[in-house]
């Protein structure tokens, strides 16, 4: 047998010995394409069910009531007036400075002219039927907004505000523009993500990929609501193009939280994406941590309810917020307080208002049939809220 290979193998380099060399090299892009193929097939896990609902209620519907049309023509107006005085003054610049009348992009956007107010309202903008100036902010994308630029941006705000609001604009228009420039600005950001444990910088250089953190950050972390705030575009750029990269990078994201232990249950708003460590033992739902509490909710919501992991991690959380967190005033208003270096310090942020909204959102499919206990504590902390602005 080994004689008959051995000449099996000398006939075929004699028939090699007969092709071009252009023809050789042909054939061995070939096999490492194959190469190629077999290794993602190996690395890549099946990506989640990101269904489609229909959309709900009626296009260019008007309401009854005769009150909620005045309020919502009123709301409609009022963004009429802001997107026409930031077309004037401002166009192209990331943001207006409504009393000195000119456009202003040094921020958190980078130096850059990069519009981002006119990405931001793409789909408000859709949604209100004002679809001239939707159309005027989609030409502007196509042939102005460029991602090559020297700039250096935070990595959540970009993929929020960008990334969510170009993919937002492709769902609901259709137009692959926005798809398009969404996936060329994702693939900016990955190189955020190259660090020792895969938790990713605040910020990113977007020519260079050179990315930081916070200098005021504990300890050179990372930011639990910003690292955290990635997961519901990023499985959407998946879903888009196919390619699992943003899925993975994640769920790594995921993976590596549920390892680690947590102070009382409580998620601690700094992590080190050098060591894997906790930077400050600093809890809030407030600033900080926000919004990494909303994402694991409707990432679950945004899966048809399959992504239980995501639930049980919003369930887990909550849990130890309102054990260690939530409080009454002596007055008896409910609020959530923050946890630092293993006290609780009895003050709430104005960011951490929107909680009322998350908990009852949550209340549908809770443990232990809490449904009716989680509407009441939404309801609470937004009275709350109400009452500091009303009585300030």
């Amino acid at each position: 047998k080994i004689r008959a290979d051995h000449e099996k193998a000398l006939e075929e380099a004699k028939e090699k010995l007969k092709k071009s060399r252009d023809e050789i090299q042909a054939e061995i892009q070939t096999e490492k394409n194959k190469v190629v193929q077999e290794l993602k097939k190996k690395d890549s896990k099946p990506l989640p069910p990101v269904p489609l609902p229909n959309l709900i209620g009626i296009n260019s519907g008007e309401p009854a009531d005769p009150d909620i049309r005045e309020k919502r023509n009123k709301i409609k107006e009022m963004m009429k007036h802001a997107w026409d005085n930031y077309r004037q003054y401002g166009w192209g610049h990331n943001e207006l400075k409504p009393i000195a009348r000119k456009g202003h992009s040094t921020n958190i956007f980078g130096n850059s002219q990069m519009g981002a107010t006119i990405v931001d309202a793409l789909d408000t903008l859709y949604i209100m039927g004002l679809h001239d100036e939707f159309r005027e902010g989609q030409e502007w994308i196509d042939k102005n907004l460029d991602f090559s630029v020297n700039s250096e941006v935070s990595v959540f705000e970009v993929n929020i505000r960008f990334i969510g609001g170009l993919l937002a604009a492709y769902y609901l228009s259709g137009q692959e523009v926005f798809k398009i420039k969404a996936v060329q600005l994702a693939g900016k950001l990955l190189p955020a993500f190259n660090t020792p444990t895969g938790i990713p910088w605040a910020m990113v250089n977007l020519k260079s990929g050179v990315g930081r953190n916070w200098g005021w950050a504990s300890a050179g972390s990372s930011i639990l609501a910003e690292f955290g705030t990635l997961h519901m575009e990023f499985v959407h750029l998946s879903y888009l193009t196919g390619d699992p990269v943003y899925y993975n990078k994640v769920m790594h994201i995921r993976k590596l939280l549920q390892k680690m232990d947590r102070p009382n249950g409580l998620y601690p708003n700094y992590l080190n994406p050098r060591t894997g460590r906790w930077g400050q033992h600093h809890t809030s739902v407030g600033g900080l941590g926000d919004s990494f509490y909303e994402y694991l909710l409707k990432a679950w919501l945004m899966s048809d309810k399959m992504d239980t992991e995501a639930r049980k991690m919003y369930d887990d959380a909550i849990e130890a917020i309102e054990k260690h967190l939530i409080r009454k005033s002596n007055g008896g208003l409910t609020f959530i307080g923050e946890w630092k270096n293993g006290h609780l310090e009895r003050k709430m942020g104005h960011l951490t208002c929107f909680a009322g909204g998350m908990f009852a959102l949550g209340a549908d499919g809770s443990r232990d049939d809490k449904a009716g206990h989680y509407l009441q504590l939404g309801a609470e902390i937004a009275h709350t809220c109400h009452e500091s602005y009303d009585r300030t």
